[in-house]
């Protein structure tokens, strides 16, 4: 194989985000890769995920002051979002949105999507009123649980 040829490959690795090429021209290979310490480095963290299990709970005695802001919220049912994924108030870009603060809603009405692994999930009410509050803006991730409107 030619050297020229060989630096251009270098020069290819390091120019993107590749951490490894592999060339085969015949019986001729070459294969070029990046430091492999720091393709290793993310692993290291992986421990560390299984540590925050204490420091969620620190986090959930955090959110004790959020919860202090949370009575300036209108009376009312909190409707929560029943899995994780991403918010959406319309059926689809620059549609009526499913449902606005001050209209009334009945048990079974649709309230807004939530998109879970390309599945569109309509979130229905559990009951009847008004709709008294909108916790989420259109196109934010939600969590499991997480609060997303409050019905009088």
């Amino acid at each position: 194989m030619d050297i020229r040829k060989i630096k251009k490959l270098i020069e290819l690795l390091e120019d993107s985000g590749l951490s490894e090429i592999e060339i085969k021209e015949g019986e001729e290979s070459i294969r070029l890769s990046r430091n492999t310490a720091v393709s290793m480095a993310p692993a290291l963290p992986a421990p560390s995920v299984a540590q925050p299990v204490q420091p969620v709970s620190t986090v959930t005695a955090e959110m004790a002051p959020e919860a202090s802001t949370v009575p300036s919220l209108p009376a009312g049912q909190t409707v929560v979002a029943p899995m994780v994924g991403t918010f959406y108030r319309a059926s689809a870009p620059g549609a009526q949105p499913f449902a606005e603060v001050g209209q009334t809603v009945k048990k079974g009405d649709t309230l807004c999507i939530i998109e879970a692994m390309k599945m569109m999930n309509p979130i229905e009410s559990d009951l009847d009123g008004t709709v008294a509050a909108i916790l989420i803006n259109n196109g934010e991730p939600v969590e499991y649980g997480q609060p997303l409107f409050v019905i009088q």
